[in-house]
């Protein structure tokens, strides 16, 4: 089961580093209970004309390029995974080659169904590789009506992306990360400093380049407190 997640990371990754554009969205619904629903989409869109010819070789800069075939079955690797997992259910999954958007989504009982998606995996790096990585990454706290989004920095990511070549690491120059955070309650802050809180004050906005992510210069840590 952990090598069929890795491998569906791994092939992410690959074709990301086809291209010097891709987004990536976290998407968290949540109701005042602390259940909801989860999307999770990959969005290569802006790349899609150059994706299409890439997906025509067999390497580019030497990473394989993945088929269309196994992208699909890392996709259905990583639904079947989601479906064994209590307290997720409606699991869904999109595949789209025309413009290269790929998308995952769950509904959870409770907030913290969602770290068993990836808690294995995390655990097993930070083991092998010293890493401190959050294996804890969601909380909601109905007492106090606070719902958390945690990470924490670890300077393994900055070694990893260096030990990248250079033609690599050009790729995550106009790559970028965002998340959506809606409730039924108000919400009454943010404390990621770059974090925005729509106009209806029902959704919290983050959107973060790559580059620092990867360097540490910013976070996608964010704890969202709402009205009682």
């Amino acid at each position: 089961m952990l090598k069929r997640i890795t491998t569906y990371c791994l092939l992410f990754f690959a074709i990301t580093l086809c291209t010097s554009c891709f987004e990536i969205l976290e998407e968290i619904n949540l109701k005042t209970d602390g259940s909801g629903t989860m999307l999770v989409t990959f969005n290569l869109s802006k790349s899609k004309t150059k994706l299409a010819s890439i997906m025509l070789l067999d390497s580019v800069n030497g990473h394989k390029v993945p088929s269309k075939d196994d992208i699909s079955i890392a996709l259905k690797d990583a639904e079947d995974h989601l479906k064994k997992i209590p307290g997720i259910s409606n699991i869904k999954k999109t595949i789209d080659y025309e413009n290269y958007i790929f998308t995952i989504a769950c509904d959870f009982d409770k907030v913290s169904n969602l770290d068993a998606v990836f808690k294995d995996l995390i655990q097993r790096h930070n083991k092998r590789e010293k890493t401190n990585f959050n294996s804890t990454n969601f909380s909601f706290n109905q007492s106090t009506n606070t719902f958390a989004r945690k990470f924490s920095y670890d300077d393994a990511i900055k070694k990893s992306f260096y030990r990248l070549k250079g033609d690599d690491r050009k790729v995550f120059e106009d790559a970028s990360y965002t998340s959506i955070y809606r409730f039924d309650n108000l919400v009454e802050s943010a404390t990621n400093l770059n974090a925005k809180i729509a106009p209806n004050k029902k959704a919290v906005f983050l959107k973060i380049d790559a580059m620092s992510l990867i360097l540490g210069e910013k976070s996608v840590a964010n704890t969202v407190q709402l009205t009682k």
